[in-house]
């Protein structure tokens, strides 16, 4: 296996709003996946992907809302955040790496009539999935991310890529409150930090960003593959992008224009910046009811 760390069981101990039991998958290669797993077993699936550099911690004010209405929510850490094991060297990472360990993960589970709900890295991961295995899911919410192939980096991403490689530090939860309207509490900005207590435990956080297949990147012949199958992907596929991100925004009228299932898509604006789970935690979840109920 390749090297990997395991972040300390007590940096998560007493995280606020962060009630969830852990539940663990082993990967084929060794590394181990967390996800959390609430609602009744025999409810319809949402799979709540997160970004970078966040965890399942974001989904935490989602989660209580959708299991309410009757649904079983999986939140997995991707590997290198979270809970989940971490490569200590930023080479060993790969979009496609990431995109099949998740599959993995998912196809163990064997979940279906699911409904996705991503955001920033989440949809890069989610996307690709749904095109791995569109009959698996019934229907997409996408919220400030994307699925690019090989287009040039917007300005603000550009700048945040160089800052992910170049920074001599790298403050997670500094990072989540900048890309926040809402002011986090100091025991908020900690439990983001709390993944991440040595610089080798940063290593996905900090690679991730060059790996966004923006400009010429090797992942661009998977991503216009990708693209192919969501271009007849025809399930109800909902954009609740936010007002105030400037990375993404505008970016829910290339999905809206591509995919059939956007005609039957629920969109709306959702209030906020970038980590849109942590300003507008309402009307996000109310877009993921909103559009189970459309696939039904």
């Amino acid at each position: 296996m390749t090297e990997a760390y395991r972040t300390p069981d007590d940096r998560f101990a007493g995280l606020p709003d962060f009630p969830f039991a852990p539940h663990y998958h082993g990967l084929a290669d060794g590394l181990r996946v967390h996800y959390l797993d609430e609602g009744p077993r025999d409810g319809q699936p949402v799979l709540m992907m997160h970004g970078e550099p966040s965890w399942c911690y974001l989904y935490r004010k989602m989660i209580p809302p959708v299991v309410e209405a009757g649904f079983r929510v999986l939140a997995p850490d991707l590997i290198g955040f979270g809970k989940s094991d971490k490569l200590t060297a930023k080479n060993d990472y790969s979009y496609a790496r990431h995109v099949g360990w998740m599959r993995e993960w998912l196809e163990a589970l064997d979940v279906r009539d699911v409904i996705l709900a991503c955001q920033d890295w989440g949809s890069l991961v989610g996307l690709r999935l749904v095109a791995a295995m569109p009959d698996r899911f019934a229907g997409v919410v996408l919220s400030n991310g994307g699925l690019p192939e090989g287009q040039e980096a917007p300005p603000a991403f550009a700048k945040w890529r160089r800052f992910a490689k170049w920074s001599p530090v790298f403050p997670i939860g500094g990072i989540l409150q900048r890309a926040t309207k809402r002011e986090l509490s100091p025991a908020e900005v900690a439990a983001y930090d709390a993944p991440f207590p040595t610089r080798a435990s940063k290593a996905g956080a900090r690679i991730f960003p060059s790996l966004v297949p923006l400009g010429p990147n090797e992942a661009v012949p998977d991503q216009k593959a990708a693209w192919a199958v969501l271009e007849t992907f025809d399930k109800p596929f909902t954009c609740a992008f936010s007002d105030g991100d400037p990375i993404t925004r505008g970016g829910d009228a290339n999905f809206r224009s591509r995919i059939p299932g956007a005609a039957k898509g629920v969109h709306r604006t959702l209030k906020g910046g970038h980590f849109i789970q942590e300003d507008d935690p309402e009307g996000f979840a109310a877009a993921i009811l909103d559009t189970a109920r459309a696939a039904a």
